[in-house]
């Protein structure tokens, strides 16, 4: 069935819109090149975009000076404000930035594990207000928050735990009560993993699983391209494997014994300082045996993931995927190597302690475009 006039001017107008965020200023002549569409039908969809405050002239070509066509349409930045928090259980850090996601300004602050509730709560808003009026911005069009926990694929909220702090699920509510922005909420294992996926590591895969590697443990499953939560949103919660070295079985309630034991940011530590080394020069110190050591626990892990899933990639990341760097990624890949049968490259992060709240910034950036831009185009 043909689309109608409308859907067909909508479809065209997403398909523009999202030329723009990918390719950066275009001219129209260039619109028409990328587009396939007719001279009259892209000036109509220019015209259509500026009145609707979406697109504006930005500046001209440098190989047309004369006529419209060198014109230079850019997407309106500042359209819309966003903002990305990651939430971890000592600290909260956030990124406000424009519908483009280019960063506005970013701020982070300690969060004790001393204080209660309401003070940690009102420390983070706190936090998002004062970084929201350093952007420059008059208000939130859409605010997306990384932090551990599983979510609820039901309902989008984070669900109660007992292992993590309950100011981490109270922030949320208290967002969507104070702000005038649509907030959302997702694991931070996941959200690394679509940032590895789109700007990162993974970037040329379509298969990979991310490591979360620590002060909690987790994993994030990338198939075909799609982040895979699981029927219960718990896909990846490899904490409670059971594996061998650990001092027995995890239970529903808590991952001692699990695989956690052994690669968790405590157990690292207390392997360094078998080693004769101290937390924080064990993962950069380049120290073979500590390493080799540390690479032999990982691979049994993810040992198991390969063995179920074949991803190809495996992807380090969390702070000691992010310290322990290639050396660190080139022994578990070797280790791994001896331990299963399908062939797997492992690789470091390459965004970092950045991986989180680079990866809720793009929830929150195709989220707020989405709403501005319309349903999302499968094709002109």
């Amino acid at each position: 069935m043909a689309a109608s006039p409308s859907t067909a001017r909508a479809i065209n107008d997403r398909f523009a819109l999202r030329l723009l965020q990918d390719e950066g200023p275009l001219t129209a002549t260039q619109l028409k090149t990328l587009t396939g569409l007719s001279r009259p039908t892209v000036a109509d969809l220019v015209e259509r975009l500026q009145g609707s405050g979406l697109v504006h002239v930005v500046g001209e070509s440098g190989a047309e000076r004369r006529g419209p066509n060198a014109k230079l349409y850019g997407l309106v930045a500042d359209r819309a404000h966003l903002a990305a928090l990651d939430v971890r259980t000592s600290s909260v850090s956030v990124t406000v930035a424009d519908l483009l996601g280019t960063t506005l300004a970013e701020a982070s602050v300690p969060v004790g594990g001393d204080s209660g509730t309401g003070s940690a709560v009102e420390k983070a808003v706190t936090l998002l207000e004062r970084t929201v009026k350093e952007a420059g911005a008059d208000r939130l069009h859409t605010v997306a928050v990384g932090a551990p926990g599983l979510i609820d694929p039901a309902t989008g909220e984070l669900r109660d735990s007992s292992g993590l702090p309950a100011w981490h699920r109270r922030l949320v509510g208290v967002l969507q009560e104070r702000l005038p922005a649509q907030v959302l909420v997702e694991n931070e294992t996941n959200l690394a993993a679509v940032a590895e996926l789109r700007e990162g590591a993974a970037r040329d895969r379509e298969d990979f699983v991310l490591l979360w590697l620590g002060q909690g443990v987790g994993a994030a499953v990338v198939l075909g391209g799609r982040l895979r939560r699981g029927a219960s949103g718990g896909a990846g919660e490899i904490g409670f494997l059971p594996v061998p070295g650990t001092s027995g079985l995890p239970s529903a309630t808590g991952c001692d014994g699990g695989f956690h034991e052994l690669a968790c940011a405590a157990a690292v530590e207390t392997l360094a300082a078998a080693h004769g080394l101290g937390p924080a020069e064990a993962l950069a110190s380049g120290h073979g045996p500590f390493l080799d050591a540390l690479a032999r626990r990982l691979a049994v892990g993810a040992a198991a993931v390969v063995s179920v899933l074949d991803p190809g990639c495996v992807v380090l990341a969390g702070e000691t995927g992010h310290q322990g760097g290639p050396a660190l990624a080139a022994r578990v890949e070797s280790q791994l190597a001896a331990l299963s049968p399908l062939r797997t490259e492992v690789r470091p992060t390459a965004l970092g302690d950045a991986a989180v709240r680079r990866g809720a910034l793009l929830l929150a950036r195709d989220t707020a475009q989405d709403a501005l831009f319309g349903p999302p185009a499968t094709g002109l």
